[in-house]
């Protein structure tokens, strides 16, 4: 997807990207490039591939959920900022918190946002698991989401904690979504989640499966979860 393919594909579904914008994703794959070569952030490093299967995938979950009042949002394992990094620059409104276990990646992602001139980001060195029990982060954001983290069953562990009563856990994912929502149904059931909606569509181009899986919280997730850092994935909720 070239640039000019991405403004395009964009703005037929509503977001319309000014010259500010559009310098910070060219901005953003540079750096992306650039850090690549120091620390493994992304095996896609070619530029029509980083703006679509990184800067418009990321993006993707603005075409089913409104995201264009000012809100809360979490992202869980952001890795190199996807999704919510993208997110960000074409919703400036949004105040977004990445929590990651790797501080190499906090690293770039500060540097990132001072490049970028983002304002209302934060990053936070951290387990998930850890991070949803700490009370100044529990049941405290309007929207929590992750992309290409864990499967549902594991995942909703780590974000359901993290969601307000009356807010949403956002869940991208590929081929296998379906299977990993009938195993997740009882985790999710456990945290306070229902699924509100579930979108499926194809990735422009390549015409690979994305699945969309949009969670409505409620009621407060029991003190108990996310458990102990390494069990939700040794042995996930049934």
């Amino acid at each position: 997807m070239t640039e000019e393919q991405f403004l395009s594909a964009l703005k037929e579904k509503g977001i319309v990207l000014n010259e500010r914008q559009i310098k910070q994703f060219e901005t953003y794959y540079t750096l992306l490039v650039e850090w690549n070569e120091k620390m493994n952030l992304t095996a896609i490093t070619d530029r029509e591939e980083v703006y679509l299967k990184h800067f418009y995938d990321s993006i993707s979950m603005a075409f089913y959920v409104d995201l264009t009042q000012p809100m809360t949002v979490c992202d869980v394992g952001a890795g190199a900022g996807f999704p919510s990094i993208p997110l960000k620059i074409c919703f400036p409104n949004l105040h977004v918190t990445i929590v990651d276990s790797l501080n190499k990646r906090i690293t770039f992602l500060n540097h990132l946002a001072e490049q970028l001139e983002l304002d209302g980001v934060q990053f936070v060195h951290d387990r998930a698991e850890t991070f949803g029990q700490n009370p100044k982060y529990r049941e405290q954001f309007d929207l929590v989401t992750a992309r290409a983290v864990a499967r549902l069953s594991v995942l909703s562990e780590l974000c359901l904690p993290l969601v307000k009563r009356g807010g949403q856990f956002v869940s991208m994912k590929g081929a296998a979504a379906e299977n990993e929502h009938e195993d997740a149904k009882g985790a999710i059931r456990q945290l306070g989640g229902i699924l509100k909606e579930e979108y499926a569509f194809s990735l422009p181009q390549e015409e690979s499966d994305r699945h969309i899986f949009v969670f409505y919280k409620k009621r407060a997730t029991p003190k108990k979860f996310p458990r102990k850092p390494g069990t939700p994935n040794k042995s996930p909720l049934k």
